[in-house]
Formats: structure tokens, C-alpha cells, sequence
């Protein structure tokens, strides 16, 4: 089987069991920035030496593929395919991520001032896929005013990414790597009076 298929080659795609659209789209734009985000999270799984945080990664990865997949299936997609495709999240797992991030939340000393991206190459990554995640969000609000997107999947993409923000401070915490602070820019002071 190839892997090309020269069928986009004029802009489009096709939606899982639903019609062809322009590959810019809001349905193909809210899973195709879940799908970076995705990326992300394994560049950052390749960086990771720590097994918790690793165990951790790994099923988020699914489970982003499995909100892209639903994302990709129109409502009319789901009715032609005969079914409705489950959903990729529960109020379970949710609870689940809140649980863990309250845990590490735990090993970290308290925010004083606002953190920057960086100290270790795992925490620079891990906000990366804050960021990416935080995209897919804007992305998936933008398509749920045009068609319903389930409470769940809007509230596990919110999640994932405050738990980027956490697994971040505390691969540097880990590490034994100061967080960059925010170091906000000062006036130049007034001239001395003459």
C-alpha cells in the first residue's frame, strides 16, 4: 500500500464515514492540532528517563488520538458508519488527571512568580506540548460553535495541559534544575535631579 494518495492533492480530505472538505476546514484544523500536539508528546517520551512521568505520557498519547479520531467523524459520518463512535474520555479520566497533578502538585514549591519554558530539554518539551495542546484547545472551541463537541473531550483538553504545566516543574524539580522566572522588564529609573 502507498502511502500517498494524490486525493489532496486539490486542498481536500475526507472526514471519517462523512464527505470531503478543504483541508483548512475547522473539523480537519481542531484534529490536526491534536494530532501536533501529539507529535509533541512524543518527542517529549523520547527525552523522558523518568518512569513515572513516562508511564504517565504514554496512554495520553491514545487517548488524543482517540478525541482526534471522534473529531474526524461528522455527525452525519457517525450515522452513515451505523454507530457513534464512543467517547475518547470519561468524567473518570478527568478525575484521574486532577488526582495526579494534585499529587506532583505535592513535590513542588509554591508559584511565587511566573514560569518560563526551559531548564531541562524535558521540561522545555513538556511546555511545548502545553502550548500544542492549548492550540488544539482554541481550535476544538472553535469547531464546537459550529457543531457540538462532548463536555468531556472540551474538558480533557483543558486538563492536559495544566498537567503539561505541572510535569514540566516537576521534570525540572526532578532534575534538581531551577525554573526560569519571569523576570519582569523595570522603567529605566528617572535621571538624578540636577
Amino acid at each position: 500500500m502507498k502511502v500517498y494518495t494524490r486525493t489532496g492533492d486539490a486542498g481536500e480530505t475526507g472526514l471519517f464515514g462523512g464527505p470531503r472538505v478543504q483541508k483548512d476546514h475547522v473539523r480537519v484544523a481542531a484534529y490536526g492540532a491534536l494530532d501536533e500536539a501529539n507529535c509533541q508528546v512524543g518527542v517529549a517520551l523520547a527525552q523522558c528517563d523518568d518512569p513515572e512521568l513516562g508511564a504517565l505520557l504514554r496512554p495520553i498519547q491514545s487517548e488524543l488520538f482517540d478525541v482526534g479520531a471522534v473529531l474526524a467523524t461528522p455527525p452525519e459520518g457517525a450515522a452513515r458508519l451505523g454507530h457513534r463512535l464512543e467517547a475518547p474520555v470519561t468524567a473518570e479520566r478527568i478525575a484521574e488527571l486532577e488526582t495526579v497533578m494534585d499529587r506532583l502538585d505535592g513535590e513542588l514549591t509554591p508559584l511565587k512568580a511566573f514560569v518560563l519554558p526551559g531548564g531541562t530539554a524535558l521540561a522545555a518539551q513538556l511546555h511545548v506540548c502545553r502550548t500544542a495542546v492549548r492550540r488544539a484547545e482554541r481550535r476544538v472551541i472553535t469547531l464546537h460553535h459550529q457543531a457540538p463537541v462532548g463536555a468531556e473531550v472540551l474538558a480533557y483538553v483543558n486538563r492536559l495541559s495544566d498537567l503539561f504545566f505541572v510535569l514540566a516543574r516537576v521534570a525540572n524539580a526532578r532534575a534538581g534544575v531551577p525554573e526560569p522566572l519571569w523576570q519582569p522588564r523595570r522603567p529605566p529609573s528617572p535621571p538624578p535631579a540636577a
